[in-house]
């Protein structure tokens, strides 16, 4: 086990080797762009490696000699922890990729922003692997600034000024909110250690509690863009560069749903069930808000952005089930609503990394964001389109892809709901229930329109016409978004059954019922996610669709060349020219000869 602490500490150290590297050669842009591509990319590929054998237990903690200030830098790997830094690895490996071709646009600053890139990575690593206040608020931090300064890469845009302004402002306001939530928690007693925030939160009175959750709340609440807080991030994401743009939204943003989570299994004891209700209309709440804009939005990053509060708000919903759950001491479903909620928030981040890259190879091609003066670009970018379309289908929870695996879950989790005692908390998973069916029909449909006007059609600007293909850079890390999105998807089962273990490890409140009824006794059957209520296999459901799409192939080619045939029949060949003004051509094409002058 330590081990994974050191190979998570060499991860690090190359994301910052990275970092060092671009700004010494500021001055050689090419150079600077690739040395931070190849160092994160590297980095990305240790902490995949490693992180995956702590999902099974914790790994012990790790302590910075020298640092005695609230509890010293103390660091360690536990199961969730664990499947949030396998969530970063992911996501940063493609991203990183992806920004080898993509950031040639930023070379006049390519030492800056490889600079501050690595430090992100690095600080959002560093988010789940803290065990005490003062490291993870210290990390917290790096994550913060390294990423405003990646918002204002564009220096000379007043819109990145503007969004990178307000993004400060918030997220030091949810900064200060989680100090007071620490300080209330465990500065009366001067305890720092998460170990021992644990162990006081349990022996807190309700209202004490409850005052602490809120302050969590509103802290990590900002930081994941849940309404009203969300503010900053329809600003921030579109605003920074598509590259950073998805690390934000699939990554950063998950900080404050880890956060969330610590806060309501782990610091607190046993959850109250106002709790649950609480994150749930805030969930709701924030997910038809986000597909509402998404659909009216013409930015297609903006549309991503709004995109990702709404899921966002899905996660929560799910999480407030879960906290229902283990109020009313329901350990089943809350361990499987648990589960989950972090299986969305994992395939979210695949395929809202794929969107953002693909917007970003869009937007780069076309020049503009404006899905109006899109069109056309699946003609001229065949490969960013396809693996855009991709992202497209998964985000809409398309079957057999990993979008549809989890909100099939989630649906489980929330029927659930009507084994709950109190009539309150049920008509909460139900109303949470309606507001997921909504938002996911509403999504796909913003999806769609978002597709169908930026990549179908005919061309609606001349940058759009002259579009071309991105870099074979950009189309790797596309296709690495692209490829966990289909894995996922087809290895649900196995994937939602390792996601189960870390969701045991995360409620130590219900460590002895846990340990009454193990894993091994669940009914998880090994080909289907199952809970109660339905179950699907995605392998079999894979096979059945790809057998359809083959059975309508044939139908599908003989209609097409049927209607060029007809084509050819009804177009005039060239001895039979319609002569202008005849009855044989149609009214609108008729010329009009006027009359002669009476004079």
């Amino acid at each position: 086990m330590g081990e994974t602490l050191s190979f998570l500490a060499g991860s690090n150290a190359v994301f910052l080797a990275g970092s060092l590297a671009a700004l010494a050669l500021s001055r050689r842009p090419r150079s600077a762009r690739a040395a931070s591509s190849i160092f994160s990319a590297l980095g990305c590929l240790i902490l995949l490696g490693v992180s995956p054998s702590a999902l099974g237990g914790p790994c012990g903690d790790r302590v910075i000699p020298g640092v005695p200030v609230l509890g010293g830098f103390r660091f360690g790997m536990s199961p969730l922890s664990a499947l949030f830094e396998v969530l970063i690895a992911g996501l940063g490996l493609a991203s990183s990729i992806f920004a080898w071709g993509y950031a040639e646009d930023y070379d006049d600053r390519a030492g800056e922003l490889g600079f501050f890139y690595g430090v992100f990575l690095a600080g959002m690593s560093l988010v789940f692997a803290a065990r005490s206040v003062f490291a993870f608020l210290f990390s917290w931090e790096i994550m913060t600034l390294s990423s405003y300064f990646l918002v204002v890469a564009d220096t000379e845009s007043q819109e990145s000024r503007r969004a990178g302004w307000i993004y400060f402002v918030m997220s030091q306001g949810g900064a200060a909110f989680l100090l007071a939530g620490f300080f209330l928690l465990g500065g009366a007693g001067g305890l720092w250690d998460f170990a021992a925030l644990e162990s006081a939160g349990r022996s807190l009175a309700p209202s004490m509690k409850g005052a602490v959750f809120l302050l969590f709340l509103a802290g990590f609440g900002t930081k994941a863009g849940l309404v009203p807080l969300h503010l900053w991030l329809p600003e921030a994401h579109p605003a920074a560069p598509s590259h950073v743009s998805s690390l934000m939204s699939g990554g950063m943003i998950k900080t404050g749903v880890y956060g969330i989570v610590l806060a309501g299994f782990s610091f607190l004891g046993a959850p109250l069930g106002w709790w649950g209700v609480m994150l749930i209309a805030l969930g709701a709440a924030s997910a038809l808000v986000g597909v509402l804009y998404a659909l009216v939005e013409r930015d297609l990053k903006k549309l991503l952005a709004y995109s990702s509060i709404e899921n966002v708000g899905v996660i929560a919903m799910i999480l407030g089930a879960a906290l229902l759950f283990a109020s009313s001491g329901r350990i089943e479903p809350s361990l499987f609503a648990l589960s989950a909620a972090l299986f969305h928030a994992l395939n979210h981040a695949a395929f809202k990394g794929l969107l953002f890259m693909g917007a970003g190879a869009a937007a780069k091609s076309a020049g503009t964001r404006d899905m109006e003066k899109l069109g056309g670009l699946l003609k001229r970018l065949p490969f960013s389109g396809g693996l855009f379309l991709v992202g497209v289908a998964a985000a809409s929870a398309l079957p057999p892809l990993n979008g549809f695996a989890s909100e099939w879950a989630g649906i489980q989790a929330l029927l659930s709901g009507f084994v709950l005692p109190g009539t309150l908390d049920r008509i909460a998973c139900l109303a949470a229930l309606v507001a997921l069916a909504l938002a996911a029909g509403l999504a796909a449909s913003a999806f769609v329109r978002g597709f169908g006007v930026s990549f179908l059609a005919l061309p609606r600007s001349p940058l759009a016409a002259e579009a071309r293909e991105v870099s074979a850079f950009e189309i790797a890390g596309m296709a690495i978004a692209a490829a966990f999105c289909v894995l996922l998807g087809l290895g649900a089962p196995m994937v939602f059954e390792a996601v189960t273990k870390v969701a045991h490890a995360a409620i130590p409140s219900c460590a002895a019922a846990v340990r009454a009824a193990p894993l091994e006794a669940r009914p998880m059957p090994p080909t289907a996610i199952a809970f109660g209520y339905g179950s699907y296999s995605a392998p079999t459901l894979f096979a059945v669709l790809l057998a359809c799409a083959l059975a309508l192939l044939p139908g599908a080619a003989l209609a097409q060349s049927g209607s060029e045939g007809k084509d050819r029949r009804a177009t005039p060949s060239r001895s039979m020219r319609v002569p202008p003004g005849s009855w044989l051509q149609p009214r609108t094409q008729r010329s009009v000869v006027p009359a002669p002058d009476e004079t």
